[in-house]
């Protein structure tokens, strides 16, 4: 786990989602294309392969604060909504998606459902942290090439 905390998570999670694209370990829903994200967005996700890059974020999540469930994922990638001229308020994301992809997750053996200590939810197989270990090294050792030069 110590190598994904030690590269750019963005970057990691693009890196992560072409892997999960390229290997066919998640597939999007046939509905995944007329769907928001969430209650407080106002339009669809512009980009295309949207599903992966999600997918890819909670799987790094998922490492990082493992055991977790859909409710608390769906607070991290839920918003504030525009209310026109009423104050603004927090909502959270859509369930469907989410739990979606941990089902997809969970069926490509990358994550488990357990319970530590009193709290349910999904954490990491050892394949699920040998992929996202395996990427972070590699991106570690490009850009230890890159300041080399």
């Amino acid at each position: 786990m110590t190598h994904i905390l030690l590269v750019n998570p963005s970057d990691l999670v693009s890196k992560t989602a072409d892997e999960l694209k390229k290997q066919k370990l998640v597939t999007p829903e046939t509905w995944a294309k007329f769907v928001k994200t969430g209650h407080h967005k106002d339009r669809l996700p512009d980009q295309e392969d949207w599903w992966f890059i999600r997918a890819a974020a909670i799987l790094r999540t998922v490492a990082r604060l493992g055991p977790i469930g859909t409710e608390k994922l769906r607070t991290k990638y839920g918003g504030k909504k525009n209310r026109g001229h009423k104050p603004g308020k927090g909502y959270k994301a859509s369930g469907s998606h989410i739990r979606s992809i941990l089902q997809q997750l969970e069926k490509s053996g990358l994550i488990k459902q357990t319970e530590k200590e009193g709290h349910k939810g999904r954490i990491l197989t050892p394949k699920g942290m040998s992929l996202l270990d395996k990427l972070a090294v590699q991106m570690a050792k490009e850009e230890h090439k890159e300041s080399k030069q």
